[in-house]
């Protein structure tokens, strides 16, 4: 479903605006004030065709108004009615109606006719139409025998109904002696004139109450036809009714059921005519007889039917086209159509008119002298015959009036004088009905008159229309002016349209067109105004509306409508469901800008509005609601077309709840041997409602099926009616067979058993086969029940066996089962790889290689071969330490594979075995072999003790891992000055047996960097690194201690704040500069001259400084990892064998090549001379000012 937002608005000041604009056009300026003299206008008349209840008392209407007040008078047939003389007969005060009472002995009947009302003053007559009275009539229906219908099944029939003539004509149903309505469709229908139609008939339609009811209105009163007896003859039962009359010749004439190409039943013919009046509603129909049943078509010849006026009712049998106009006139054809051809008519329409208005007369105020015209313009068709009366009679025998002057349809006053004051009458008139209408001329002499209310307020929203009445009176008619202020200018311009009535328009009002109004109305005889007032308000506004949503069912939703509205208007908020109130219930929580819909419910769902009222406007926004849920479960399970090994299943689909069903899941319960446990059998489209369903013999079916969508499941359907299958011998064999020995001198044999609805029939076995592979022996054969496993006991260790396994029941055996080859039992293998040999590749990495067992010591499936090493001592230092046994499996039928991780210039033991399922068999003769030297790790620690002047003390601790005869010691040191540069480097080489060094003749109050490793003959190990100071000069010292006065002095203290203030804002701002990627110039001279041993940090590493070495140690780094004795120790780090061997003990690619790769980090040498720095720290730069 795509969401949609709807949103209204509408201005209720400019509906209100259109309206009073509208009366005003309807009641002009220039309508007589009641206390002015003025002829009769008729107000209020009885309609012209006027059905009377004849129980009820006749009320004929004629109200008028006049000054001074009318006085009325009745004709009846054209002759004057004087209702003095008929007891019956009143006529109210004050009014012409009258009231003939019927209730008290008076009989309608006696009071049809055609009645005309007159009302009369000194100024004129008006007169009303011709009220036709005539009492409504409810005949019943004559006595007649109906015959019973006999009809032949397929042919058509048509019950007639022919009801009663009434007064208006009665409403036509069919229904039978139970009051239910008949059904209808496209087969059996009613026709316009209330006969009943059937196309062809069924045996179905046998029945002996079709019953034809006709309903009077006005009356309420039904009539009812005598019943209708219909008897449908199936062929069958016909010829035996005829050959228990006839003769054998005459039973081969009841032909068999034939389909019938159409032929109409209504209208007959081919053409035929049909008038009908302009602004009535055509009502065309054809019906049709014929086997199948016709289906009906419209065209119009030579047109198109018209849009939006046309419609199809009883099964597109009726054409119905409202509004007509003369545009209608032409040839509508009707077809009808089934599979054997067509038949098709004609209706020739003519559209006439009764007469209608294009310009009535309306009434004329002059004064004295001036000129005038009423025209009276009328249409039909045929053309309307217009005349005019004066005062009620015809013009041409009227009293003369020199002022008056006859032109057709025009009379035309000149030079008029009070006694020219009259009412006239247009009568338009052709065959098919009049028009009649009363226009008085009254000549007045008075001043100008407004009838507005002074200072009345009206109130519009901004951008809407603006309409401020000025109702005026007066003869001369007035001139109107309006005027903006107090002293404001006339108004003109196109932002302003002036309406005749006085009305001032402004079509678009703004804001600033608040503000006082004044109507100016003047005349020959004098002057008035009156003011009013305009405010123009701010529009109510929905800024945030509700939107479309989507809820699952007992979930929680809530639409939001957010107004903004003028401050001085109330607003007020409704919410409504499908444009109707909100349902009562606590659900539904309204608050001040939302609506909330609490455990939503499936009739919750539609579309909610919220609407907001003011005095002046009104906005509305609509959103709809989807309430989505898990689909219904299917119904009306049903089997049809059982066969023994497939039924057709179908359904009917459960409510979807908004969520189209995607599929059907199909389940199946075996009641004979599973009952209660349901199983999947298939699952078909959401689209399809019906399967074929495959099924196995000697089962009891039940179905269900489950609905499924994107919410989720339905709840099963309810269980099928149960469908037993016949019994057959098994279709398929047990699954996974298998043949395995659990000991070395038997045979185990195992199968997945058949399930139950697989059997296929009772009595289910399995007959288990076996025979040794590749000897000629005969098949070894038993029949078991209820197992799945059969063990064979004798036989030889690790032979293969072809084994099968068939299924039987009472019925007979499974086809023939496939043949699977099994093993009896393994034994350990009986002998140890031979020729093991070791190549060492390097101080870490061996490869050994051995030559495989023959296949028969094996003695089962072999499944590799497992290495055994261990190191036995390091050759460095002749202590043993505690054993701990390696072990790589290399699978398959390898004959070599590596050893990674070793330990260099280490002795070696190992020994292989062949491994089967059985366990491992002897191992080989141990091989010894030796790893050649590597270099050491770094220096277990390094601590420099006893600074002086000139001279540091190092001592040391031998690497934990030698890897080898230690040659030398290698010592680079470098000094280090205030500014992080380091100057020259200076290498010193330690013989292997010493373990400290006193360094002289250094630099006092200088900071050096150490770094110190360890050499064997193969090369030089990771370095580690340390800094130390030598101590400051006493002389110095002391010279300090005799300027301390200078320190204690005021002026001196207050300037080493500043200038500490000053550094510490300059330290802020270059951190906050390096954070975004600034650069000092210290490491602009870095860049310059970059040395190898300092790398660049990752930017996540968090420390202040760009550069590090390799180790991350800096100078002085706060949060150094450097233990406070300033020894610096390498953690022991024994090589793992957790990526190359299996389990535990890791895993080799089947070539038995390492994977992975080993590799050490070592400190890079320290740079020669001093063109390298370190990147500054906060602390060293804090430490270069001290």
């Amino acid at each position: 479903m795509q969401p949609k937002v709807m949103m209204k608005k509408k201005n209720i000041s400019a509906s209100k605006a259109s309206l009073i604009l509208f009366l005003c056009q309807i009641v002009s300026a220039l309508d007589v004030p009641l206390d002015l003299l003025q002829p009769p206008t008729i107000t209020q008349q009885s309609p012209k065709d006027y059905i009377v209840d004849p129980r009820e008392n006749i009320v004929i209407q004629c109200e008028a108004k006049g000054k001074p007040p009318p006085s009325f008078s009745w004709t009846r047939n054209g002759t004057h009615f004087d209702i003095d003389k008929d007891a019956l007969v009143t006529m109210k005060p004050n009014s012409g109606t009258l009231v003939i009472n019927i209730m008290n002995g008076g009989k309608a009947e006696a009071y049809e006719g055609v009645y005309q009302c007159t009302a009369r003053n000194e100024r004129g007559a008006a007169i009303s139409n011709n009220i036709v009275i005539r009492p409504s009539r409810s005949p019943l229906w004559t006595k007649e025998k109906l015959e019973p219908n006999q009809v032949r099944e397929g042919d058509s029939l048509v019950l007639h109904c022919r009801p009663p003539v009434g007064l208006p004509p009665p409403i036509i149903f069919w229904m039978d002696n139970a009051f239910q309505r008949l059904p209808q469709s496209e087969r059996v229908s009613q026709g316009l004139n209330g006969d009943l139609y059937f196309s062809n008939v069924q045996p179905e339609d046998t029945r002996e109450d079709y019953i034809c009811y006709a309903r009077f209105n006005h009356t309420q009163t039904i009539q009812q036809k005598q019943p209708i007896s219909v008897k449908v003859f199936s062929m069958d039962s016909l010829n035996d009714t005829i050959a228990a009359n006839l003769s054998d010749t005459d039973i081969y004439g009841a032909k068999p059921v034939t389909e019938r190409q159409p032929v109409l039943l209504t209208p007959t013919g081919s053409t035929s005519t049909k008038v009908e009046l302009r602004g009535n509603v055509l009502l065309l129909e054809c019906i049709a007889a014929g086997l199948p049943t016709p289906v009906i078509r419209w065209i119009k010849e030579g047109g198109e039917l018209p849009a939006n006026r046309t419609f199809f009712e009883n099964f597109k049998k009726t054409l119905k086209i409202i509004d007509v106009s003369e545009a209608d006139s032409g040839n509508y054809k009707c077809i009808a159509r089934n599979t054997l051809g067509s038949a098709h008519h004609v209706i020739s329409v003519t559209v006439k008119a009764a007469p209608y208005w294009i310009t009535a007369p309306r009434n004329l105020v002059l004064s004295p002298g001036e000129d005038g015209m009423l025209i009276c313009r009328a249409n039909g068709n045929p053309k309307p015959d217009i005349s005019w009366l004066a005062n009620g009679v015809p013009i041409a025998i009227a009293p003369e009036d020199p002022s008056r002057k006859v032109d057709g349809d025009t009379i035309i006053f000149s030079h008029v004088q009070e006694r020219s004051s009259a009412v006239y009458q247009c009568n338009a008139s052709n065959e098919y009905g009049y028009l009649l209408a009363n226009a008085f001329v009254n000549v007045l002499a008075e001043p100008p008159r407004i009838l507005t209310p002074a200072n009345k307020l009206y109130q519009v929203i901004a951008d809407s229309p603006a309409l401020l009445d000025c109702a005026y009176f007066g003869s001369p008619k007035p001139e109107i002016e309006w005027f903006k202020g107090v002293k404001g200018s006339i108004l003109r311009g196109n932002e302003y349209v002036f309406h005749d009535n006085g009305t001032l328009e402004i079509p678009v009002a703004q804001k600033d067109s608040t503000g006082t109004y004044t109507c100016v109305a003047r005349n020959e005889l004098g002057k008035i105004q009156n003011e009013v007032q305009l405010e123009v308000k701010d529009p109510t506004m929905i800024i945030k509306q509700p939107e479309y949503k989507v809820i699952q069912r007992y979930g929680q939703v809530s639409f939001e409508c957010i107004i903004k509205h003028d401050s001085t208007l109330l607003p007020t908020v409704i919410w409504l469901k499908d444009n109707d109130e909100l349902p009562d219930d606590e659900r539904f929580l309204v608050g001040k800008d939302n609506l909330t819909i609490m455990n939503v419910t499936d009739k919750d769902d539609g579309t909610y509005t919220c609407i907001v009222n003011t005095t002046l406007d009104s906005v509305s926004a609509s959103a709809v609601l989807t309430v989505v849920a898990r689909p219904n479960p299917p119904f009306d399970l049903e089997l049809t077309g059982q066969l023994e090994r497939s039924v057709e299943l179908s359904w009917v689909p459960g409510d979807e709840n908004n969520s189209p069903i995607t599929n059907f899941v199909i389940e199946f319960e075996d009641g004979l041997h599973e009952p209660g446990v349901w199983h999947y059998q298939t699952e078909v489209p959401g689209t399809q409602t019906t399967v074929q369903l495959k099924l196995s013999p000697y089962v009891s079916y039940s179905f269900r099926v489950i609905a499924v969508n994107e919410i989720g499941r339905s709840q099963p359907s309810e269980p099928s009616e149960q469908y037993l299958t016949k019994s057959a011998n098994p279709d398929e064999n047990p699954s996974n067979v298998q043949g395995i020995g659990s000991e070395p001198d038997n045979l185990v044999i195992t199968w997945e058993s058949l399930r139950g609805f697989q059997s296929n029939g009772p009595g289910l076995q399995y007959k288990v086969s076996w025979r040794q592979k590749d000897v000629d022996d005969e098949w070894t054969s038993v029949i078991v029940a209820n197992v799945s496993k059969y063990i064979v006991s004798g036989t030889p260790t690790f032979v293969p066996y072809e084994i099968k396994v068939q299924a039987l029941n009472d019925l007979g055996y499974a086809p023939e089962p496939l043949e699977v080859i099994g093993h009896s039992g393994e034994d350990l293998p009986m002998v140890a790889p031979g020729n093991v040999q070791v190549h060492v590749i390097n101080s870490t990495l061996a490869k050994v290689h051995w030559d495989p067992v023959p296949l028969k010591t094996v003695r089962g499936h072999l499944q590799g071969y497992k290495v055994y090493y261990w190191k036995v001592q390091s050759l460095s230092r002749r202590s043993r330490r505690h054993v701990e046994k390696k072990i790589l499996t290399f699978r398959g039928n390898k004959t070599f594979g590596m050893l990674p991780g070793l330990e260099p210039y280490s002795s070696y033991k190992l020994n292989v075995r062949v491994v089967n399922g059985k366990g491992e068999g002897p191992a080989s003769p141990d091989k010894v072999f030796k790893t050649p030297e590597g270099v050491p790790s770094s220096p277990s620690f390094l601590k420099i003790t006893n600074p002086t002047l000139d001279s540091l003390t190092l001592e040391w601790g031998s690497p934990t891992h030698p890897n080898g005869v230690l040659t030398s010691y290698i010592l680079k040191f470098q000094p280090i000055n205030n500014t992080h540069e380091l100057g020259p480097l200076v290498e010193i080489r330690i013989p292997a047996n010493e373990s400290s060094l006193i360094l002289k003749n250094l630099n006092y109050s200088t900071r050096y960097k150490f770094y110190f490793n360890a050499q064997t003959s193969v090369g030089s190990g990771s370095q580690i690194t340390e800094e130390a100071v030598t101590i400051m000069d006493e002389g110095k010292m002391a010279m300090a201690s005799r300027q301390v006065d200078i320190a204690t002095q005021g002026w001196f203290i207050g300037l080493m704040c500043a200038v500490a203030l000053l550094i510490l804002i300059l330290l802020i701002v270059c951190f906050i500069r390096r954070n975004k990627g600034g650069k000092y110039p210290v490491k602009e001279k870095e860049d310059a001259h970059a040395d190898p041993e300092i790398q660049p940090m990752k930017e996540d590493d968090g420390t202040f400084g760009e550069y590090s070495d390799a180790e991350d140690h800096k100078p002085l780094k706060k949060g150094s990892r450097t233990p406070s004795d300033r020894t610096v120790k390498k953690e022991d780090s024994d090589d793992s064998l957790v990526d190359y061997g299996e389990g535990v003990n890791g895993q080799f690619n089947e070539d038995g090549s390492f994977i992975g790769q080993y590799s050490g980090k070592k400190e890079k040498e320290p740079a020669e001379g001093n063109e390298s720095s370190e990147a500054p720290s906060p602390v060293n730069a804090m430490n270069s000012f001290v």
